[in-house]
């Protein structure tokens, strides 16, 4: 060692960071992990008490579910179309990335800057409370999990800064100090130093440790999906009273690569606004038929599974879906028809909308003559491809509706209708700039081959091309293919349920030259419509255009 480097001292480290004068300053370090450690204890806690008021008042989801609800529809649309079904997923980490930031912001201001730390806290804490109190079925209880999150937070980042500070003025006083011998006032620093850091690493050790442990427990008292998962699995349906859906074998084209004509529950696209699935106990469900009617009307799900239930396949398209997009969806669903249950409330004349909600206050505006519409089978449906709805899909019981977009039709978890007005009443997306009448446009898609595939002709000589095409509650009559600019080709399209649901199609390319291509494919509805060229995107009303891709004969 140099005659002019300092000693490293008992309770610091030889790589610890230099302070004013090159005096030792552990601080550095330990603050952010101290701002950390603090958090995760705010948060276990509040985990806790989110069990008792409500899951849906946990500080992250409230703050999540406040961000949705405040997005402009351009960003929501970026979102849908990056990161698909993964959206909440990936805002759930941001807002735990950006919580992250600020522990360690509070971390290094309280204990360097005391206050500041405990102000950024309470900043944050107030916009936790916020988002909690403004949700549309949250109750004042909703704010209790952040505030007490908060002050367990505060509590722990004061206690453990102050620690901090001790062992960061002993050391620095050890690092300054004139070496001594054995037993002079120096022994007596270092040992200052070194009873300050084991004081600071046990409790900000036990902090996170504890924090863990409790957070941990939280989670796995509060897995309610898995107790309401065996409750559902426990539920027979009734058989339809009328005649089940049989899909004839010609519905699905005999085409690796296609998308099946029914699609898997387990496949099925998810798009909604909830960062927790809502837990909705079918003992306790109930929905209540409300506003403008003669009769108020309320249901349970026992006496919802012993009316008269219908089968009926209908293909829901999400409005975010881009053209050629794969937010789109098969299913044979099992429900009461809407129109009977509105009959019973017995509607007034000048009503033309049902303003559904959700267990968890998000709603859709419905036009009524749709739901009463006695040729279309809009429904209360309790069934999906033959088993009670998933909890991801609306278990109990959620809104199909042929021929609309799910944002003004297809609410899940519901749990009350209000006939009412357009002119009264704005549903979730349509005050954030969306239609308030979504019919679904006709579009159509190329499955196989993929956008930017290398194709090889089989022995024939041919590559087959196939997809789906949909136009709800008016059917698809035909499709065409074309190739480059060249005149479009009608493709062979299999047979379907119903004019509810989507059509599969296939066309032979014959004798494709070598080369790049670009193949475009257009449906024709039933009613002679045939999909329009012109572009549009999802807001405000849905998506247009000719979905065409590039390909390679090789």
């Amino acid at each position: 060692m140099s005659p002019t480097a300092e000693p490293a001292s008992p309770g610091t480290s030889g790589r610890a960071s230099r302070g004013r004068g090159g005096r030792t300053d552990p601080t550095r370090l330990w603050a952010p992990l101290l701002g950390i450690a603090s958090a995760l204890g705010a948060f276990a806690v509040a985990e806790v008490v989110a069990l008792v008021v409500g899951s849906g008042s946990s500080p992250v989801l409230v703050v999540g579910a406040g961000v949705v609800d405040r997005v402009p529809p351009w960003l929501k649309d970026f979102a849908v179309e990056t990161f698909g079904t993964a959206d909440k997923t990936v805002l759930l980490l941001g807002i735990v990335v950006v919580l992250a930031v600020a522990a360690v912001a509070a971390g290094i201001l309280e204990t360097r800057r005391p206050p500041w730390g405990t102000v950024l806290l309470v900043v944050v804490g107030a916009v936790g409370v916020l988002a909690a109190v403004t949700r549309p079925d949250a109750t004042p209880l909703w704010a209790l999990p952040t505030v007490v999150g908060v002050g367990v937070g505060i509590m722990l980042l004061r206690t453990g800064a102050a620690r901090l500070r001790a062992w960061r003025g002993s050391a620095l006083a050890v690092s300054s100090a004139p070496g001594g011998e054995p037993e002079t006032p120096l022994t007596a620093a270092h040992r200052r130093a070194a009873l300050d850091r084991r004081s600071f690493l046990v409790f900000a050790g036990l902090t996170a440790a504890t924090a863990l442990v409790v957070g941990g427990v939280s989670r796995v008292l509060s897995a309610g999906s898995r107790a309401l998962t065996a409750v559902r699995d426990a539920i027979r349906l009734p058989a339809p009273v009328g005649p089940a859906v049989v899909v004839p074998a010609g519905a699905s084209l005999d085409v690796p690569g296609l998308t099946p004509y029914v699609t898997p529950n387990d496949e099925f696209y998810r798009i909604d606004t909830a960062l927790r699935v809502p837990e909705v106990n079918p003992d306790d469900w109930r929905l209540r038929v409300v506003g403008l009617v003669e009769e108020e009307v309320e249901i349970s799900y026992d006496e919802l599974l012993a009316l008269p239930l219908v089968e009926h396949a209908t293909t829901l398209t999400c409005v975010s879906n881009q053209v050629g997009g794969d937010l789109v969806g098969n299913a044979v669903w099992l429900g009461y028809p809407l129109r009977d249950l509105l009959a019973r409330a017995r509607p007034h004349a000048d009503a033309d909308m049902v303003l559904s909600r959700s267990a968890d206050g998000w709603t859709a505006s419905t036009p009524l003559d749709v739901l009463t519409d006695p040729g279309r089978e809009s429904l209360l449906a309790v069934g999906m491809n033959g088993e009670p709805l998933p909890l991801a899909h609306g278990f109990p019981v959620r809104m199909v509706v042929p021929g609309l977009y799910g944002y003004v039709s297809a609410t899940k978890w519901v749990v009350e209708l209000k006939v009412t007005r357009f002119a009264d009443d704005v549903a979730y997306w349509s005050t954030r700039g969306w239609s308030q009448r979504g019919p679904i446009k006709m579009s159509s898609r190329i499955d196989v081959p993929g956008s930017g595939a290398s194709v090889t002709p089989g022995a024939d000589g041919d590559v087959v091309v196939a997809g789906v095409a949909w136009s709800q509650h008016t059917g698809i009559a035909g499709v065409e293919v074309r190739v480059d600019e060249g005149e479009w080709e009608q493709a062979e399209l299999a047979e379907t349920v119903s004019a509810d649901t989507w059509r599969q199609w296939s066309w032979r390319w014959s004798s494709p030259e070598k080369g790049s291509h670009d193949l475009a494919v257009r449906a024709t509805a039933a009613d002679g419509t045939v999909q329009t060229s012109v572009k549009a995107p999802p807001a405000p009303d849905g998506s247009s255009g000719i979905y065409s891709i590039g390909v390679t004969v090789t």
